[in-house]
């Protein structure tokens, strides 16, 4: 449908204003909130994700997408609720203690909320027992730790211990990420997966998921 191929394209091109109107336009022609979100917004930020993976386009041109679909996503939401809307699986994210940068975790929420995971975001500078006490309350199958500064990485060791102390390893998968982290310190820490960016750490996540 003509829509929803637009609305794809609104995100390609960052157009925040159009993804919304082009949304409002898709709902008033009869097409289920589902489908304006499946094949509509979430094709489209796929198209970006894929597209920022071959290294085609960059960061700013991805957080311009983001914009977009969020201001689609905003108008679906009410309607989606409604329908009770089927989630892939809760996800505790967080730039871990003593770390104050956010734009690749934000990054990485965004993108999951568009593959269909509920997304726990604790936000900046988050201690170790929180974010485990999170996925208990929360019943998140995975938590999901970035860093920027080499500093700050061993609060990620931290939450993998916590996670086997308290008799998780089972039900609850750990995923790291961040410019400084690498697979060999994933491993090195016992974490689950690593992702080494936004786009790749969504499709480690849905893999360890279907585990």
């Amino acid at each position: 449908m003509d829509l929803l191929r637009e609305i794809a394209s609104s995100l390609e091109t960052g157009d925040d204003e159009r993804a919304a109107e082009r949304t409002r336009a898709a709902l008033a022609a009869g097409v289920a909130p589902r489908v304006v979100l499946d094949e509509g917004l979430v094709r489209g930020m796929e198209a970006v994700g894929a597209r920022f993976k071959a290294h085609e386009i960059f960061l700013p041109d991805v957080l311009l997408a983001a914009k977009a679909m969020i201001a689609g996503v905003e108008i679906l939401k009410p309607l989606l609720e409604g329908e009770g809307m089927p989630s892939r699986g809760k996800v505790v994210i967080g730039t871990v203690k003593g770390d104050l940068h956010d734009i690749g975790k934000n990054l990485v929420g965004v993108l999951l909320r568009g593959a269909g995971f509920d997304v726990v975001d604790l936000g900046r500078d988050v201690p170790p027992e929180r974010f485990v006490e999170a996925a208990e309350r929360e019943g998140a199958r995975v938590i999901g730790m970035s860093a920027l500064l080499t500093t700050t990485m061993p609060a990620m060791a931290r939450v993998v211990g916590l996670v086997r102390e308290r008799g998780l390893g089972g039900s609850v998968r750990t995923i790291v990420g961040g410019a400084p982290v690498s697979a060999d310190f994933a491993r090195e820490i016992g974490a689950d997966d690593y992702g080494y960016d936004a786009a790749n750490a969504v499709e480690r996540v849905a893999a360890l998921v279907a585990r």
